[in-house]
């Protein structure tokens, strides 16, 4: 990866928290007015008069429902990934997850509209028929894997951007050059290259979903394994696991903080803080 390249990925690395949000804030808004005005121009070329204000109450519920579910979408997508290795597992939760996200959906909708109805002293009616439900369902399950493959492929360049990492496999011939079940090295791939990281550079691991990011020199390099997995590889007298979520390497350790909850914070050379439960807390005294 080029200077530049690295460059602008840290810089944007703080902003995530920002962006993320406020794409999906801005996505959603954006629809809902696109929506309203060619619903109500569509409801005046067929003779239907209407005030603008209702097909704006009817796509700004749907879209700040929409909005408002994508946090638990987010975090159930994490639990059940959409990808191919997992698919023939995941799948069927996943058809099931769109039957609740529908009825959420349709019934925090129907309400909004009720309330902004009422607002204006008018009432609104929604058909309950199998055939609106119906229509409204594959509405729903459209829009629930669409929001998914948004995800999934801002997440896939994002790998790519910042690289994700390995485990050195078995030569097809010959010895292994190093231990495989206790690496000395990961390789990461990245925007088409390939380059060996050493574990012993590896400052702090953090769990990540199905992934654990491996941080190095301000950089989250994700691994596809679990905690528990990636911590009976590493070498128990430099990496300690402080937290359910995170592993340290005790090279990179400068100061040990206790908190008045009885927990306590790791201070990293970088200035980094990672937290510490009081269930590790003496093993890493130790």
């Amino acid at each position: 990866m080029n200077q530049n390249t690295h460059s602008l990925l840290a810089r944007y690395q703080p902003w995530r928290k920002v962006v993320e949000p406020g794409f999906w804030i801005g996505f959603f808004c954006l629809q809902a007015v696109m929506n309203s005005w060619t619903v109500w121009l569509d409801l005046g070329r067929s003779g239907q008069i209407h005030p603008y204000w209702q097909p704006a109450v009817w796509e700004w519920s749907s879209n700040l429902v929409l909005l408002g579910l994508m946090p638990v979408l987010l975090r159930f997508e994490r639990q059940f990934p959409l990808q191919i290795a997992h698919i023939r597992r995941n799948l069927p939760w996943h058809l099931a997850a769109t039957i609740i996200f529908c009825l959420l959906h349709v019934g925090l909708m129907v309400l909004l509209r009720k309330l902004a109805y009422y607002s204006q002293g008018e009432s609104y009616q929604f058909g309950l028929s199998g055939r609106e439900l119906c229509y409204e369902y594959l509405k729903d399950v459209r829009a629930y894997f669409a929001l998914l493959l948004v995800v999934n492929f801002y997440r896939l360049v994002l790998l790519r951007w910042q690289g994700e990492a390995s485990l050195l496999a078995e030569p097809d011939e010959g010895p292994a050059v190093e231990p495989i079940e206790r690496p000395e090295r990961f390789l990461v791939r990245k925007l088409g290259k390939e380059f060996l990281l050493p574990a012993l550079e590896i400052e702090c691991i953090q769990a990540w979903g199905n992934y654990v990011n491996l941080r190095v020199r301000a950089h989250d390099y994700p691994l596809r394994a679990t905690m528990a997995a990636i911590e009976q590889r590493l070498d128990p007298k430099r990496f300690v696991r402080v937290h359910r979520s995170h592993i340290v390497n005790l090279d990179f350790v400068a100061e040990i903080e206790p908190l008045e909850s009885g927990d306590a914070r790791v201070k990293l050379h970088s200035g980094q803080y990672v937290p510490v439960s009081r269930r590790y807390r003496d093993a890493l005294r130790a």
